[in-house]
């Protein structure tokens, strides 16, 4: 299923919306940097004006911080931050599998597949924007379900918060390589209709990444 968030652009702000996206899982921004509004918007052939507005939704997100007088940085989380954000996901996560997993239709399993090889192509020709499009897409359809409105909302804002960290994880050649194996298991699971191992291999795989964040996020900058 599509997720609206991932649609092509219709108005300056959301286009100036992907753009800063782009740069953020680029690494062009990271963590802690300020965001130049005028270099953003040079970036993009925008005005200044939309790109505040984005800045505006993205800061809604947990992606920017607004600091009085200094303009809008990059969030920069610390590990017990992400690590809450992870466990939050858990908890949401596995309640919205419960519900999905006996309503997953043939044509749902066949997106979820399709994800899965566009993650594995990505992952082999390194390009992580496009890795981390198709990871977001394998997730959320197997969560995608009537009656779960709220809680796929507080999902997808939580993977939101955490996007860029997703970038650094997926920018780790061998990692790129685990999770391809990973969403392989995750599919056997979801087409066996085994909702106990599909929530441990979700919990694994979620677990592996928050474990590589944190020797990422421990690293002495250079």
């Amino acid at each position: 299923m599509n997720d609206p968030q991932r649609r092509a652009p219709a108005t300056a702000q959301q286009h100036a919306v992907d753009a800063l996206r782009r740069l953020l899982v680029s690494g062009a921004l990271r963590p802690g940097q300020r965001v130049n509004q005028e270099d953003v918007a040079a970036h993009a052939g925008l005005s200044v004006a939309p790109v505040r507005e984005a800045l505006r939704a993205l800061e809604q997100e947990g992606q920017v911080t607004y600091r009085p007088r200094r303009g809008y940085f990059v969030t920069e989380l610390a590990y017990a931050d992400l690590r809450e954000i992870y466990e939050l996901r858990q908890v949401l996560e596995e309640r919205a599998i419960r519900h999905a997993l006996p309503l997953l239709g043939e044509e749902t399993l066949r997106e979820v597949d399709e994800a899965a090889r566009e993650c594995a192509r990505a992952a082999e020709a390194g390009e992580v924007a496009a890795e981390l499009a198709a990871n977001r897409r394998f997730h959320l359809a197997l969560m995608e379900a009537p009656g779960q409105r709220q809680v796929l909302r507080l999902i997808r804002l939580l993977w939101d918060s955490t996007e860029v960290y997703r970038a650094m994880y997926y920018n780790l050649p061998e990692e790129r390589t685990a999770s391809v194996h990973a969403h392989d298991r995750i599919v056997r699971a979801a087409r066996e209709g085994d909702a106990d191992r599909l929530v441990g291999e979700l919990d694994e795989h979620r677990e592996r990444a928050l474990d590589v964040l944190r020797e990422v996020l421990d690293r002495p900058a250079d």
